[in-house]
């Protein structure tokens, strides 16, 4: 891996298409390196990049492979896609230049020696994989549950049918969810626990998970969590330019920020990615997003704008 720093644009970087890959009939993996030939900061194992598309439009995705001085990712192809998976399977080839940011990690591998359980639903493998990597290299006792619709056609099967009876292939079409409380419960002690799929896949894990340490819990969402049915209409004060913002129950923090005038950060709208998070200085906030802990939830001193709202009439944001 080369040293030095990439070719920037503002907080981005620039960097070129160098390979694509159908890694399944629905996921198309992507090589990233830098335009100047340099070499991309190490992504540390469950890392995730922005990625500036076209028209102003960013999507985060995780890095499948961040140490070698170039970025892997992978893209699934939804049939509902706002733009973002139908834009790099239809229309991003090699050649291509793009901007990215600098990665970012809110589902990082524990830093002890213990044993970790990880599964993956569907194209939540994709920040699973480097922690195998990473676990492997480490010598560090491990076990991988992967469900699919298909086994024969998921993405980075073959990888990880090479790593042994250590990885489970689990078949959802034909054999139904995973019975994650029966893994939990037969788990060696102080196993660390990493989940990321599908929104069903992650309610069974946080309730199989509930009696565990929370330190060893660990998931990610590609989607937010089901929102609140009680929202209403509150204020938004901002320290710096003095703007009073009125923010509906149908709208969005970052939305109304936006129609303001006031230029945010934001990348997945979701409360997934943590681009758009802002100071709080007065107000309670009801965080809805899937980034914080319990315990910075309770200091009150964040928030991600783009899905969490108030539960105080008024919010002082530090903007």
């Amino acid at each position: 891996m080369s040293t030095g720093h990439p070719s920037q644009a503002g907080e981005f970087m620039r960097v070129q298409v160098s390979a694509m890959r159908l890694e399944s009939p629905d996921v198309l993996s992507m090589e990233l390196s830098d335009c100047g030939g340099l070499g991309l900061p190490l992504a540390p194992p469950g890392s995730h990049i922005d990625m500036r598309l076209r028209d102003g439009l960013t999507r985060a995705y995780s890095v499948v492979r961040g140490d070698e001085g170039i970025y892997v990712l992978a893209v699934k192809r939804e049939p509902s896609s706002r733009g973002g998976s139908a834009h790099v399977h239809e229309r991003l080839r090699v050649g291509d230049v793009v901007q990215i940011s600098r990665p970012r990690n809110h589902f990082a591998l524990a830093e002890d020696t213990g044993p970790c359980v990880l599964i993956a639903g569907g194209i939540g493998i994709t920040p699973l994989l480097p922690m195998v990597r990473a676990l492997e290299r480490a010598a560090r006792p491990w076990r991988l549950h992967y469900a699919a619709k298909d086994v024969a056609k998921a993405p980075f099967a073959r990888e990880l049918r090479q790593l042994g009876g250590r990885v489970s292939m689990h078949c959802s079409k034909t054999a139904g969810r995973l019975d994650l409380a029966t893994l939990v419960a037969n788990a060696e002690p102080e196993t660390h626990f990493y989940c990321c799929g599908p929104a069903g896949m992650l309610d069974d894990f946080a309730e199989a998970t509930r009696d565990v340490d929370p330190a060893r819990v660990h998931m990610e969402r590609f989607g937010p969590a089901a929102p609140s049915a009680d929202s209403c209409s509150f204020e938004v004060q901002l320290a710096r330019s003095e703007k009073r913002i009125a923010v509906g129950p149908d709208v969005s923090i970052l939305d109304a920020l936006l129609q303001s005038g006031v230029n945010v950060d934001h990348s997945c709208r979701q409360g997934i990615c943590g681009a758009c998070e802002v100071r709080v200085l007065e107000g309670a906030v009801d965080h809805r997003d899937e980034i914080l802990t319990d315990a910075e939830r309770s200091s009150n001193k964040t928030m991600m704008v783009c899905c969490s709202r108030a539960r105080s009439r008024t919010l002082v944001l530090d903007l």
